[in-house]
């Protein structure tokens, strides 16, 4: 169950928050934020049931391959 909530903010921060996450994505973006902060998670748990999730360890490994080699072209 989802509740609403009125928040107050500065008409800039808004704005930019807006710009950047664009509408309709600013309550998930916000709750993404805040749930670590206030939920009680044990995180071994958390951990475990994110590794049983086959196609989203699949997009990570696909994703660490990817990128492994980036910083051994980096400038020095």
């Amino acid at each position: 169950m989802q509740k609403k909530l009125t928040i107050t903010m500065e008409e800039r921060v808004y704005d930019n928050l807006h710009r950047r996450v664009g509408r309709g994505k600013i309550s998930r973006f916000i709750e993404e934020l805040v749930r670590p902060h206030v939920m009680d998670v044990d995180r071994e748990d958390a951990y475990r049931d994110m590794a049983q999730d086959e196609a989203r360890e699949a997009e990570a490994l696909a994703w660490a391959e990817a990128t492994a080699g980036d910083g051994a072209d980096a400038a020095r």
